[in-house]
């Protein structure tokens, strides 16, 4: 039987709000986000997560997120980009991104609401139940293997409440 496969989902950390003529794929991280998501990452360090592949939306935002990642985490890899993982994304196709990286026992993906909500629900074979993320929230699914059917168990969320400093 293969190991599990360590599944992070980390949502990205507040961004700023659009500008007049500014895309909704370019808004960058803010201050008070970049805190917030620190935190969570501090403790997910001490918590033993070191991801052997970070997965991202090519959103700016999402980005910037994955490479604090990548930094506070020692990921030494390249940040892969998918869009698989923006906003609007289905759950379906980012199992099927995941599900293409064989080898690979930890994944982190930095990503957006409402993805992340249904997609933690969906690898918990579980579509109705309704999952709040917050920003800059991290959450740990394991799955035994890669099967087509995501079967997945819930191990822990951190969010930034519940990070302290």
């Amino acid at each position: 039987m293969a190991d599990p496969v360590s599944i992070y989902l980390l949502r990205h950390a507040i961004a700023e709000d659009a500008r007049p003529g500014m895309s909704d794929p370019e808004r960058t991280l803010t201050d008070e986000g970049r805190t917030k998501l620190r935190r969570v990452l501090k403790r997910a360090r001490a918590a033993g997560v070191a991801p052997s592949l970070i997965l991202s939306s090519p959103y700016r935002r999402a980005l910037e997120t994955a490479d604090m990642a990548a930094q506070a985490l020692g990921y030494q890899g390249k940040i892969v980009e998918t869009t698989a993982l923006e906003p609007m994304a289905s759950p379906r196709d980012a199992w099927d991104v995941i599900r293409q990286r064989h080898g690979e026992d930890a994944i982190l993906l930095a990503t957006h609401g409402p993805l992340v909500g249904s997609l933690v629900a969906f690898l918990l074979r579980s579509p109705a139940l309704d999952v709040d993320m917050k920003k800059a929230a991290l959450v740990r699914i394991d799955c035994q293997n890669l099967s087509p059917e995501p079967n997945g168990v819930l191990k822990w969320m951190l969010t930034p409440a519940v990070s302290g400093d």
